[in-house]
Formats: C-alpha cells, structure tokens, sequence
C-alpha cells in the first residue's frame, strides 16, 4: 500500500508544479483574470511549493521504506488540507462556484480542493497511526 500512496504523492507534487508552470506562463489555469483574483493566487505557490517538496520527500521516503517518509507525508497531509481549506473558503465568499457551468477552469479548482481534503485526510489517518 505505501507503493500506491508514494505514487500518488508524486502525482500530487508533479501535478502541483505543472499547475502553476501553466499558471504563470500559459494562464489557462485561471478562472477569472480579475486582478484581486490574481493577487489571492499568487499567495500560493509558496505554500504549494511547500506541500510539493513534502509530498515527493515522503514519496522518496516511502520507497526507500525510511522513516522521514512517513514524516514528510503527515508534513503534506496538514499542507494540503490547509490549501483545500483556503481554497474552498476562498471560492465560496467570492462566489466562484457559480461559474461552474460554463468555466472548465473552475472545474480544475474542484478537483483540487476535492483532492487536498481528501487526500490529506486520508494521509493524517494513514500515518497518523504510525506515531501514536
């Protein structure tokens, strides 16, 4: 099972960097081309390069059968559940599901916040036990 889970921890941390790689230079990431919608995004990707580096750390470390993988992935577990939050509570006080309909891009952002909440649960719980 750590197999599967590092997998999906590289899938996490390689999907995070390509998501931002397009924010920047492509932008059809973004779901609005507001400017205080693009000020808020910004904010991120410190904290997703953060949760990026913990969820390939923890990847390496479940691979390699060490300890610190099991730290880096509790590490990523509380990033991503922290980002899913702020994402979701973001979307909600501005409105931006509403766009869902017609904008592919918020799609994109339900996917995101869908995966850090429950993959980041899942991760808590999963290693969770494995220190207490």
């Amino acid at each position: 099972m750590d197999v599967v889970v590092g997998v999906l921890l590289v899938v996490t941390g390689v999907v995070t960097v390509a998501y931002w790689l397009d924010f920047f230079i492509r932008g059809s990431v973004q779901a609005v081309s507001a400017d205080w919608y693009l000020r808020f995004e910004r904010a991120f990707p410190a904290a997703d390069g953060w949760m990026a580096l913990c969820s390939l750390v923890a990847a390496l470390g479940l691979f390699t059968e060490s300890a610190y993988g099991t730290v880096f992935a509790l590490l990523a577990a509380g990033a991503l559940i922290f980002l899913g939050l702020m994402d979701l509570t973001f979307n909600l006080q501005n409105g931006l599901f509403r766009l869902l309909p017609g904008s592919g891009q918020m799609w994109v952002e339900v996917v995101i916040i869908a995966w850090c909440l429950a993959f980041g649960v899942f991760l808590a719980f999963y290693f969770g036990t494995r220190v207490v």
